[in-house]
């Protein structure tokens, strides 16, 4: 008897403190905001909370939550890109300690339509995973941040809920609520288990108001049940609900999408990115794309009038060059070959500007063949992009080095003696030669310029195929040479010009002066390539061979003997001196570029500001200094929900390249703003002004 009492004693205590535990928990949860879940933060229609994967951070500081919601029936709330209404949900977790990063997810939306309106979103329950990093993984995270959302059913209501939650650190082992996590985690696409869906081709066809994008996927699994393709565009465009086709037994569909665009839309869809997100159920994949026709067997025309606003931008594009600031060497150079003629020669005038114009298009021509010869071959290609190669800035430092030395006089461009006919002056055939190597060389010192219209053109052209690239180019190049062909036209135009006397000597002087400017600047952009020591040698034998060309008494020969040895060992220079530099300067409130944290602060809440600039760019210089330097665009920087980013592309860098390429640009500046308001960002013209920056900052936000 004693022996059972004894047990019935312990069995009564296990169970007492059981209960004691399972109470202690209960009551200790809403005060200590910690464990597998936060509190339910409870609305009229809704409630939200917060829910982890584990119980404790682990070694690696690293752990999935979710923000989850339930919802009352027929209200709902909406996905990154909600569609015709509604804004999407955030997360702003500026608030915690020792969270080093985090990564907002969205789970796979579903479609609504209400009197003709399309949205995206999500209705019951939803959990959006989001993944943090600690900062110090040997530290407790404690999670604090505010909840923005939007419900809607027959109104809408905008909510805030204030969630915290409490992360200790330990050893890592899952939690209760794992398993709602896990689910969620496998409805992101990209982020889950294979889905087994894929999309395998995409492409637009018709024209106008009968434009519909084509797509076509396919499945692993059992078949198509109720698939669905939302299409995120750019700003000005809208896809309705696709016409579904289900083929070969339900594993293929065809989704037929119509395309609208606003009035105020500019341009075309042509060429721009756009994503599909092919969802079947809770199962979904992404596929970031550029929309473009199907691929038109040759002979076959692509619509003259579709094609005709390109060119016309490509024309406008290549005229405006003439007034970006990089093209000072051009203006400089042909100053001087009309300078030269004297008043009345109306023929001499008109073979100097037709002679520089030709040179203009034939460097435009080799740009597009070398274009078209990198894409066949697999290669990116890109506007200015030659200026990351070293070997191309020591050769065209050089070059603009001999024209700073043949304008001061120190030796002539003289053609060989075979190429020239006889019976026609050599002075007008020298003459014409060297206008015509002006054009060409002033063209390519003009690639570092972005101008308004110019972008556009050439991304347009880059992602077409051949002939497309040499119709572009050409009119970009007869876009630059119109000023020239103005002249060539109407020659008493260039008798404007003062006439020759004592201050032509002093003009040349100057002109040489700024060319050396452009050789200067130059070596600035080698410097980041190289480091200080090979540019210093570069710099050493430019300055060695111009001082060769001022030796008069030495004859032309010997001194171009010397020159071209000199040549030589300045190309050699990068393969024995050169320093890479992988370090970037940035200011206080830069960041380097990182393309993966974009959609995290986006779903935070927080407006991010990409920066892709160049030290060679001298159109991102101007903006810097006319903009984004200025107070008011700093103060803007530097608040505490804007993410500045800054993509330097001086080096060769396949990461930013390839983002570029993903907006269908192939130069810079580029600049975006990504926000609430604008989840797949604000392209901004090449020429920033800080009315278009405030402007795409207040839409980013959502406040409009």
């Amino acid at each position: 008897m004693h022996f059972l009492r004894e047990k019935i004693n312990n069995n009564l205590r296990r169970v007492l403190l059981g209960i004691f535990f399972v109470f202690f928990a209960l009551f200790s949860v809403p005060f200590t905001a910690q464990g597998s879940s936060s509190p339910w933060i409870e609305e009229e229609f809704s409630r939200v909370r917060l829910v982890t994967g584990q119980e404790t951070l682990g070694d690696a500081g690293k752990v999935m939550l979710g923000l989850q919601f339930e919802l009352k029936e027929g209200w709902k709330t909406y996905w990154r890109s909600p569609g015709d209404a509604g804004f999407p949900v955030s997360l702003d977790l500026a608030g915690s300690e020792n969270l080093k990063s985090w990564q907002f997810y969205w789970p796979v939306p579903h479609r609504f339509t209400l009197f003709g309106l399309q949205t995206f979103g999500y209705s019951k329950e939803v959990v959006f995973p989001f993944e943090i990093q600690a900062n110090d993984p040997q530290q407790d995270v404690t999670l604090r941040g505010t909840a923005s959302y939007l419900l809607c059913k027959e109104i809408c209501i905008p909510f805030d809920a204030e969630v915290t939650i409490r992360l200790p650190a330990g050893e890592a082992f899952p939690s209760l609520e794992a398993g709602i996590v896990d689910a969620y985690v496998r409805q992101v696409p990209g982020l889950g288990a294979e889905t087994g869906l894929d999309i395998t081709d995409s492409f637009l066809d018709g024209e106008g108001e009968d434009l519909v994008l084509k797509v076509y996927g396919s499945t692993k699994e059992q078949g198509f049940q109720k698939p669905d393709v939302i299409v995120e565009g750019p700003p000005g465009f809208s896809f309705s609900g696709p016409e579904v086709v289900i083929l070969d037994d339900g594993s293929k569909a065809e989704f037929t999408i119509p395309v609208s665009s606003y009035k105020e839309t500019k341009g075309v869809l042509e060429g721009k990115q756009i994503t599909l997100s092919l969802v079947d159920g809770t199962k979904g994949v992404e596929f970031k794309t550029v929309s473009r026709y199907k691929d038109i067997p040759v002979g076959t025309s692509l619509g003259v009038l579709a094609f005709l606003p390109i060119l016309g931008l490509a024309l406008l594009g290549g005229f405006i060059l003439n007034l970006m600031p990089c093209v000072l060497p051009v203006l400089s150079l042909k100053l001087m070959s009309v300078i030269r003629h004297e008043d009345g020669d109306d023929q001499g005038v008109r073979r100097s500007f037709i002679a520089t114009s030709l040179g203009i298009l034939t460097s435009f021509w080799i740009l597009a063949a070398a274009a078209s010869l990198l894409k066949v071959a697999g290669f990116s290609v890109g506007w200015g992009i030659q200026f990351q190669q070293p070997l191309f800035l020591i050769a065209m430092s050089g070059i603009v080095s001999l024209f700073a030395a043949n304008l001061f006089g120190w030796f002539e461009f003289v053609a060989p003696g075979g190429m020239m006919n006889r019976a026609v002056s050599a002075s007008e055939k020298q003459g014409s030669g060297g206008d015509f190597l002006k054009g060409m060389f002033a063209t390519l010192l003009a690639t570092p310029c972005s101008a308004p219209f110019l972008g556009t053109a050439v991304g347009f052209a880059l992602a077409r195929g051949t002939w497309e690239i040499f119709a572009i180019f050409t009119f970009l190049g007869i876009g630059m040479s119109l000023p020239y062909l103005a002249v060539a036209a109407k020659p008493k135009l260039a008798m404007f010009l003062p006439k020759p006397g004592i201050w032509m000597i002093w003009l040349k002087s100057f002109l040489g002066l700024l060319l050396l400017g452009t050789v200067a600047w130059l070596l600035s952009v080698l410097f980041v390539q190289m480091g200080w020591l090979a540019t210093t040698l570069v710099a050493g034998l430019l300055a060695l061979g111009m001082a060769i060309l001022a030796i008069k008494s030495l004859t032309i020969g010997k001194r171009a003997l010397a020159v071209a040895f000199l040549a030589i060992l300045s190309l050699a220079v990068p393969y024995k001196f050169s320093v890479s530099s992988e370090n970037v300067s940035l200011s206080d409130y830069w960041i380097p570029f990182a393309q993966q944290q974009i959609a995290g602060e986006v779903g935070s809440g927080r407006i991010v500001f990409v920066d892709v600039t160049a030290d060679w760019c001298i159109t991102c210089q101007v903006n810097k200094k006319l903009v984004l330097e200025q107070d008011e665009i700093q103060s803007l920087l530097q608040q505490e929900n804007v993410v500045p980013m800054q993509a330097d592309w001086t080096l060769p860098s396949d990461t930013i390249t390839a983002y570029l390429e993903s907006y269908n640009r192939y130069g810079i500046p580029f600049n975006i703003i990504y926000g609430p308001g604008a989840p797949d960002g604000i392209v901004l013209s090449e020429l920033l002004t800080i009315d278009e920056v405030l402007s795409a900052f207040e839409q980013a936000s959502g406040k409009q």
